[in-house]
């Protein structure tokens, strides 16, 4: 006799596996059980055990960020919903697609302030682009598509769905099917406003574009910048999207954010046209929302994104086009204008960038020069290396000194949050287990989340883990000496010996106090497989990649 009736978790997975999602992250809780006994049996769906669900959310948020599909985590109502949340607000203000599924309390307990209840729709709402509770298990099936729909579309990012706990083990009508496999709609970029955008670039006598974010791509990326290198048009990238075009570009300009080059930022503000595509010309891109300078009479401002929402949503424009990253770039590769005469300031913006991101060794250089690590990893490993980062002032050498090829091939959160880089790297090394996966941690940012080693460790997974340790919540001291100098107050960090810390996770790892000793402990990680890690310890009195100093600042 044919089954009738399935249980609501089984259909739910189905749904998952229609949509494509082939990894979840979680952190296992009563509240969802149903779903981790569906899950046992369905191979298709790769169950990755993590130990804090901050930690899984960044997995999710980067797994989406190199797939372009959403990134799936599942946790646990009240304290393991909240502790993800902070994966939910990377996601959303990084535009990246994910779908975070919480167990909640039975529908019997809703509005009793039951164990660990959170109105999570209400708690949701300004991190998320779309929090619901799904009570009715017969439409899984659409809440599972819509969320995966809302998740891609428009500007990507991250929805959250409830799961009462009773609703996942009730049983529902067998001939309740999942819904069909969403797909991101084509966007193509109008030809009128194609048009439009030549005309003002052959007006143009100093034009610059800043490009990445919210649905860049490959195809994107090698379009855009057969367009950019037809015209000599210099490319900036967005805040820590400095792989959206490669660095071996020759109209490569550099990354805009904190500490970037002078002259970029120069040539950004007194360019007479400001070509935006993808980037949604947050805080960190714009210095503080002055470059492009806002009403600057003589500077036009095109923005192209696949959100009309974010058009002139901060900066007006003077061309806004509502497009797919990928069809906008096809349609200005292959557009014929001869009006547009090829521009010189690409090759000259290209020679600004490489002089400011070449390494100087200096006489006076500390005894652990992270410009020289970097230069040295960069040099050898693969062109096609993934590097994950998370927040702090050591990220400054790296955005520096690294120049990223591939794509995607950085994971860096443009919301600032500390501990992203190890889950995130742990999210690529699994995604990618062909590529060297490198994340790079300062010592505060790595205790956030530095415990999901022991998840990378069950899950096989093959990483190196470069730890920056000053001692120090750096950038917060370097702040901290800029307004009150001297008055150091609760910025001093009493870190633990990393190295043994490591070793203790089952991973290699090995301790360098000065750059020959970090050059010979990479030697050996870069030839060993697993998880290795390399304790790099510095003086506090380096802050900034820019040469920022304690004493510096102290005697300014």
């Amino acid at each position: 006799m044919a089954q009738t009736t399935r249980r609501a978790a089984d259909l739910l997975v189905e749904c998952l596996k229609e949509q494509g999602a082939d990894r979840i992250f979680t952190v296992p809780g009563e509240s969802f059980l149903a779903v981790l006994d569906a899950l046992h049996d369905g191979a298709q769906i790769e169950t990755v055990t993590c130990r804090q669900e901050g930690g899984a959310a960044f997995m999710a948020c980067a797994d989406g960020a190199l797939t372009g599909r959403p990134g799936v985590a599942f946790v646990t109502r009240g304290p393991g919903a909240t502790n993800a949340s902070i994966g939910v607000h990377v996601a959303f203000q990084d535009s990246q697609p994910m779908v975070l599924f919480v167990g909640d309390v039975a529908r019997g307990m809703q509005g009793r302030e039951g164990f660990q209840e959170v109105d999570f729709p209400a708690f949701f709402a300004p991190l998320a682009k779309w929090a619901a509770r799904i009570d009715d298990p017969a439409r899984i099936p659409e809440y599972v598509a819509r969320a995966f729909a809302v998740a891609i579309n428009g500007r990507p990012g991250p929805v959250v769905l409830a799961l009462p706990e009773d609703m996942l083990s009730e049983e529902v009508a067998a001939g309740i099917a999942p819904r069909p496999r969403v797909e991101r709609p084509a966007q193509a970029a109008c030809p009128d406003a194609m048009q439009a955008l030549f005309a003002l670039l052959s007006d143009a006598a100093s034009p610059v574009a800043i490009v990445g974010g919210a649905g860049w791509n490959r195809k994107a990326r090698d379009h855009f910048q057969a367009f950019a290198e037809r015209i000599g048009l210099p490319v900036a990238t967005a805040f820590r999207r400095q792989d959206a075009i490669p660095a071996s570009s020759p109209v490569y300009a550099g990354s805009l954010g904190y500490g970037p080059n002078p002259k970029l930022v120069e040539r950004v503000r007194n360019a007479d046209l400001i070509l935006v595509v993808g980037a949604r010309l947050g805080e960190a891109t714009t210095e503080g929302y002055t470059v492009p300078t806002p009403d600057h009479p003589g500077q036009v401002l095109v923005h192209v994104h696949p959100d009309p929402e974010e058009l002139g949503r901060v900066y007006r424009t003077d061309l806004a086009l509502a497009a797919a990253m990928d069809e906008f770039a096809e349609a200005a590769a292959l557009w014929e204008d001869a009006s547009v005469i090829p521009f010189d300031a690409g090759a000259q913006a290209n020679r600004e960038w490489r002089e400011w991101a070449t390494h100087q060794p200096r006489q006076d250089a500390p005894a652990l020069d992270l410009g020289a690590c970097v230069t040295l990893m960069r040099e050898s490993l693969p062109h096609d290396t993934i590097v994950a980062n998370g927040a702090g002032n050591f990220a400054g050498w790296l955005h520096r000194y690294w120049r990223y090829e591939d794509y995607p091939a950085q994971l860096a959160p443009t919301c600032g949050a500390m501990g992203y880089g190890v889950p995130a790297a742990i999210a690529a090394a699994l995604r990618h287990p062909e590529r060297t996966i490198v994340a790079v941690a300062g010592d505060g940012d790595f205790l956030m989340n530095g415990q999901e080693i022991a998840s990378a460790a069950q899950a096989g997974a093959s990483l190196l883990v470069v730890l920056v340790d000053n001692g120090a919540y750096g950038t917060i001291r370097m702040h901290q000496e800029r307004e009150f100098p001297g008055r150091v107050s609760a910025t001093t960090l009493a870190n633990p010996d990393f190295a043994a810390l490591a070793a203790a996770f089952g991973a290699w790892s090995a301790r360098a106090e000065t750059t020959e000793e970090f050059a010979a402990a990479f030697a050996e990680a870069k030839e060993r497989a697993g998880i290795r890690l390399i304790h790099a310890v510095i003086e506090v009195e380096q802050l900034a990649a820019s040469g920022a100093t304690v004493s510096g600042l102290r005697n300014r």
